[in-house]
């Protein structure tokens, strides 16, 4: 049996978005499972549109989500194979001349092209539908179809996995392999993503760049989770979490190599949810180890001090859904807030705290929740409001990390430095 060889052929006339990247996932887990090989090819051959930056968001793509690629063709670099090809038909008689281009020649002896695709079962057209199309373009260079054809042969690729929208272009594809007298790989044919309206995903509803999703803090296990659950499925089986009384959801890269498989490829348009993208990314923060934690949040906020980042980090761990959360519910550690939002005591018993602070000997969480206690009881105040009021002035917002720890980690300067300025401002 020969070697299992799938291919990502992303043409870089763009940054590839979530549905390209989730054509490359599954290309990979495929090949992964069956050892077999997983090869990138730039198909570049549009060259008024291809462009360095776009071939080499590709690269980083894949590269961020761990999809290793074994080979890495590129299309213009390979233009003597496709005129030798072009030759070949000539000689056939399957290819023509008209206006400074080669068209194939369709024969329309048969008068249905079909296949069986592995996810939509018996496809067939009929060839009176079918016109000559171009095969290399009046600047040398091929097209689509011929190009694909060509490589995906010599290449030695089994399984072709691409979008449904080359579903019409497959025909032609099949009569290319036929006139070359070559064996054509199993076709499987995505359908694709759709937003929320079920309609074609669009950017505002999720259809960016993986490389945008990182920067805006989700974490490649998340992804690669999440993409991956999008029109294939585990078997029930292979869902059950450790115990077995529920079904599971969180699948690490190497998990879902194990249990990937083509038969579980669903037919209908699977929906985008970021919302759900979202719970994955929290899932998978709240996985990694403390130090891994704190490891992320140190890359991806290079401006922050590394160590006050080392010394609090782990304080939020449990209450972001993306790194980018770390910011608006930590930022307080590294500087005063600018605003403070409404404080539900009065500036006397925030004065009335901050000596209770002061008169703290030893600061930590303990003492900490002692003094506020007993201030909140002195002042006949409510205990909540107190910690309300003593949040906002701190961090200038009404979500952070635990009050207590934070304040600790804070120091015992710096809270009372914060009460004192808010109790100046209010008199």
């Amino acid at each position: 049996m020969s070697t299992v060889r799938t291919r990502y052929a992303p043409s870089p006339t763009g940054i590839p978005h979530i549905g390209n990247i989730r054509t490359a996932l599954f290309n990979y887990l495929f090949a992964k499972k069956e050892n077999g090989e997983f090869i990138l090819r730039i198909e570049d051959t549009d060259q008024k549109r291809s462009t360095k930056e776009h071939i080499l968001s590709i690269r980083e793509s894949l590269d961020a989500l761990g999809l290793k690629r074994d080979k890495e063709f590129i299309q213009s670099e390979r233009l003597d194979i496709y005129q030798k090809q072009l030759q070949t038909l000539k000689e056939k008689k399957l290819a023509f001349q008209d206006h400074g281009s080669w068209r194939f020649k369709v024969d329309t002896a048969t008068s249905q092209i079909q296949w069986i695709d592995l996810v939509h079962n018996q496809v067939s057209f009929p060839t009176n539908v079918i016109e000559d199309f171009v095969i290399i373009k009046s600047d040398g260079f091929p097209t689509y179809h011929m190009a694909s054809v060509v490589d995906d042969h010599f290449m030695e690729i089994t399984h072709v996995m691409r979008g449904d929208e080359w579903i019409s272009s497959t025909p032609k594809h099949l009569l290319l392999y036929k006139a070359f007298g070559w064996t054509p790989p199993s076709f499987a044919h995505l359908p694709p993503i759709l937003g929320p309206n079920k309609k074609k995903l669009s950017k505002r509803e999720g259809a960016k760049s993986v490389l945008l999703y990182l920067k805006e803090g989700y974490l490649p296990e998340a992804l690669t989770n999440y993409l991956a659950l999008l029109g294939w499925a585990p078997l029930p089986s292979e869902a059950l979490s450790e115990g077995g009384k529920r079904e599971r959801e969180i699948f690490s890269l190497n998990e879902l190599i194990k249990i990937f498989s083509l038969e579980r490829l669903n037919k209908n348009s699977p929906i985008f949810n970021i919302e759900k993208l979202k719970w994955f990314n929290g899932q998978w923060i709240r996985k990694l180890s403390k130090i891994e934690y704190i490891d992320r949040i140190i890359k991806f906020y290079p401006n922050y001090n590394s160590n006050v980042t080392a010394a609090v980090a782990s304080l939020t761990q449990d209450r972001v859904s993306t790194l980018q959360d770390y910011q608006r519910i930590a930022n307080f550690f590294y500087e005063p807030p600018q605003k403070t939002p409404p404080v539900p005591v009065s500036a006397g018993t925030i004065s009335q705290i901050k000596t209770a602070f002061k008169n703290t000997p030893k600061w930590e969480a303990s003492t900490i929740k002692e003094a506020i206690d007993n201030t909140a009881t002195n002042e006949n105040v409510d205990r909540v409001d107190l910690i309300s009021g003593i949040r906002n002035i701190i961090s200038g917002s009404t979500v952070t990390p635990p009050l207590y720890e934070s304040l600790q980690k804070l120091g015992k300067e710096e809270t009372i430095e914060r009460l004192e300025n808010f109790v100046k401002k209010a008199r």
